[in-house]
């Protein structure tokens, strides 16, 4: 029996193997339109400004209750302040029957001249000043209307251009990557290529409730409180049990709202920070194509080395 040629072998192992390098192809598409990305600006400039003069107003009376009328004693969350024993101001926030001391921030907070004051929100969160509640009932109303006549025009060209129904609304093939798509965010993975040009089904929910469900229920809300829409909104005051009710939802809303944009920045953030806001400001977007392995590709990528 004749042996095996282990020189070969070794030789044969020795051999460095070239194979290609596969690069990563980038390419820029228009991903926004103009109409879009200035309906998104406005966005931002509105509820920015009706969420800072929201909590100014707030501060007229900072705490929540459910019915009709506020119950002192039986508010649901209160933004206050007592004395301690050598009379110096302490901030408390109460929700339900808990207390924690948050003196710097809610309840009692620094003034314009350093000194504590009893306030439910610091001053540095309210517009348009700290105590001027006349003009940030104005503000806040003006570009409520703003909002409102914004998100109007967003859904009407949404829904003429087919951008609702294409882009935003789920597919079945959507409802089955579902699992996939949380597995996905938790890990910080993101898509490439031309799967990073449509909306993941987590995104399309979330936009869709911001629509559908913020959006139109914290204008419905608002326009509840308002005395003058008694006659109009009457039966949805007796729906949510009464006017404190609709203040309290509307409350909670707004603060749903921070909660989507700080995770909306969280993903523009670790997403490509540059790339996102270009594309926001000029609607052009870099999309990274994913190397791929056809004959063609290889015979050019040996030839690049």
């Amino acid at each position: 029996m004749n042996s095996p040629d282990l020189t070969a072998n070794v030789a044969d192992a020795e051999t460095p193997i070239s194979r290609p390098i596969r690069r990563w192809r980038s390419r820029v598409v228009y991903r926004h339109k103009l109409p879009i990305r200035i309906m998104h600006w406005i966005n931002v400039i509105a509820l920015s400004v009706m969420f800072f003069s929201g909590l100014q107003i707030f501060n007229a009376d900072p705490s929540l209750s459910w019915g009709q009328k506020t119950v002192p004693g039986k508010q649901w969350l209160v933004l206050g302040a007592r004395e301690d024993a050598s009379g110096k101001l302490i901030g408390i926030t109460r929700i339900g029957q808990h207390q924690f001391i948050t003196t710097g921030v809610l309840g009692v907070s620094a003034g314009s001249d350093g000194s504590p004051q009893v306030r439910g929100f610091p001053s540095w969160l309210t517009v348009p000043g700290p105590t001027w509640l006349a003009m940030g009932r104005r503000w806040h109303f003006f570009f409520a209307w703003v909002f409102v006549l914004n998100g109007l025009c967003y859904v009407g060209y949404s829904l003429s251009r087919k951008h609702l129904q294409r882009d935003l609304w789920p597919t079945r093939s959507d409802w089955r990557g579902i699992g996939r798509s949380i597995v996905d965010h938790l890990r910080f993975r993101h898509p490439h290529g031309d799967e990073a040009l449509r909306y993941n089904v987590l995104q399309r929910l979330a936009y869709l409730t911001v629509i559908f469900v913020f959006g139109a229920g914290i204008v419905l809300m608002g326009l509840a409180m308002s005395p003058r829409m008694d006659t109009v909104l009457g039966p949805v005051l007796d729906l949510v049990g009464g006017r404190q009710s609709a203040r309290t939802i509307h409350f909670i809303i707004a603060w749903a709202f921070v909660v989507f944009v700080l995770i909306h920045l969280f993903e523009v953030l670790i997403s490509g920070l540059a790339n996102q806001l270009r594309g926001m400001i000029t609607g052009y977007y870099r999309v990274d194509d994913p190397p791929t392995a056809t004959p063609a590709t290889i015979d050019k990528e040996l030839s690049d080395d």
